[in-house]
Formats: C-alpha cells, sequence, structure tokens
C-alpha cells in the first residue's frame, strides 16, 4: 500500500508543478504505440484506484462490481464510479459476462480485466523499445559471418525509412526544400523525444538521446543503429536536402540535421 500511495504523490507533484516540462505519457497496447495525455495516468493518483487497478490485474480472470466492492470495502455504486473511470482511461476494459451458476432475474453482470496497455514516463523520454526492435530485426535478418553492427545499421535505416514514407504519404509536402524537409522531420523527432532545435533555419540540433544510457554503455553500436536510423527516416521522406551529421555534444543526440543548400 505504501509503494501505491507514493506512486500517486508523485503523480500529483508532476501535475502541479509546472517546472517539471511532463505533459505525455506513453500508453501502448497490443496495436501501434500511440501517445496520450499524462491525464491517462493521473487517473491512478487517487489511491483507491490503485487498489482496484491493483486488485483486476491479480485476479487474472474478469472481476465484477460486486467483487471490488467486497474486496476494497466500498459500495458497489462507488467501485463501479472508479472502475469504469479506469476503462475510459484506457487501463481496464469491461464486458458483461454470463453468471456461471443459475441465471438470476436482472441484467448480465459487468465485469472488469486489464486493458493489455503498456504505461511508461520518462523524464526526458526514452525510446529502448525501437532500440529492441532495431536489434530483434538484426539478429532476424543476419547471416552467419556477417558484421553484427552492419547488420543493425541495415535495420535501423530500413526501420527509419518506413517511419519517414509514412509521414510522407500522410503528408504528401512534395518537393522538400531544406528548410521545410527540417521542419516536417523536426515534428517527427519531436515526437519520438530527441526534443529539436533549430539553431538556424538550416540547422537542426538533437537535444534529447532517446536511447541513453544505453548510448553511453555502448556508443559503438548505438550511434551506430541511430545514424543509420535518423538516416533512413530522411531517406523515407524524400529528405535529399538534409543530411546527418556527426556531432556529439556531452548529454544530447550524437547528431545533428544540417539542411543543404542548393
Amino acid at each position: 500500500m505504501g509503494s501505491q500511495i507514493g506512486r500517486a504523490s508523485l503523480i500529483n507533484q508532476k501535475l502541479s508543478d509546472p517546472s517539471t516540462g511532463v505533459n505525455l505519457v506513453r500508453v501502448s497496447g497490443p496495436g501501434d504505440p500511440h501517445d496520450a495525455p499524462l491525464t491517462t495516468l493521473a487517473v491512478l493518483s487517487e489511491e483507491m484506484r490503485w487498489r482496484l487497478y491493483a486488485l483486476v490485474r491479480a485476479a487474472h480472470r474478469p472481476v465484477s462490481r460486486e467483487e471490488a466492492a467486497a474486496s476494497t470495502g466500498i459500495s458497489r455504486k462507488l467501485a463501479a464510479f472508479h472502475l469504469d473511470k479506469l476503462v475510459s482511461a484506457g487501463l481496464l476494459r469491461a464486458r458483461y459476462d454470463a453468471p456461471l451458476g443459475p441465471r438470476r432475474v436482472g441484467r448480465t453482470p459487468k465485469t472488469y480485466e486489464p486493458s493489455g496497455a503498456d504505461i511508461a514516463i520518462t523524464i526526458p523520454a526514452r525510446r529502448h523499445d525501437v532500440l529492441a526492435d532495431i536489434l530483434i530485426d538484426a539478429v532476424r535478418a543476419g547471416a552467419t559471418g556477417q558484421d553484427p553492427r552492419s547488420v543493425a545499421a541495415q535495420a535501423a535505416r530500413a526501420k527509419g525509412a518506413e517511419q519517414g514514407a509514412s509521414r510522407r504519404e500522410r503528408l504528401r509536402p512534395g518537393r522538400l526544400g531544406a528548410e521545410r524537409a527540417l521542419t516536417v522531420a523536426g515534428e517527427i523527432l519531436d515526437e519520438c523525444g530527441y526534443e529539436p532545435e533549430r539553431e538556424t533555419p538550416t540547422q537542426l540540433r538533437l537535444r534529447n538521446c532517446p536511447f541513453h544510457p544505453l548510448s553511453a554503455r555502448a556508443p559503438d553500436v548505438v550511434c551506430v543503429v541511430n545514424q543509420a536510423y535518423l538516416g533512413g527516416l530522411l531517406d523515407g521522406l524524400g529528405a535529399t536536402s538534409v543530411k546527418v551529421v556527426h556531432d556529439p555534444e556531452p548529454g544530447t543526440c550524437c547528431v545533428r540535421l544540417t539542411g543543404i543548400l542548393r
């Protein structure tokens, strides 16, 4: 219980203190990961909701409102209120289950179970899941005798190109000059946690490394993968007027994006 209260207090602190700069929580389920407002996680700042969420997760089966109320010592109506809040936040899912015994008069009971969502909040942003996907693809694609780092770089470039092409398909930006290409790339990289900063019209500095501290532990692997990923992203965007430049600074990403004026 103490750890639950501690986590709830932390959420409240983050919500009330704008100096922390926290505004996003990643919530991912069986489909594609997506970003959602911090209010998704803030639903759990209420201690009773922590207890109910933990109860449902620990049950490993659908839990009814009556069971939840009895286990937590609150009324059925209050349990239903909190459980439905958790459903609205994407943390639980609800359904109507037929009772196992003889059918009673009245409505089929509503039950709750975990939604399958993963919740993560990191300050600053970390995207180790992206790095893991790339390395898994590299392991699957690699042939005997190939240099592992080269295979990882190829997988990273392919992943970046896929993401860039997907964004280009949605935007249909036409031919991208250097400044417009940096703007579009910056929007994508901001979503990915790189914290891009436009130093000049043709220079984009990436102030955060989403792969830290792994990049500090193995820069010869992670930085190679990162540069290949960003290069692939530009390829997919059709941003031929921008290049990836190796330019490490302490506490930032190892590269910057530079526009090529023609």
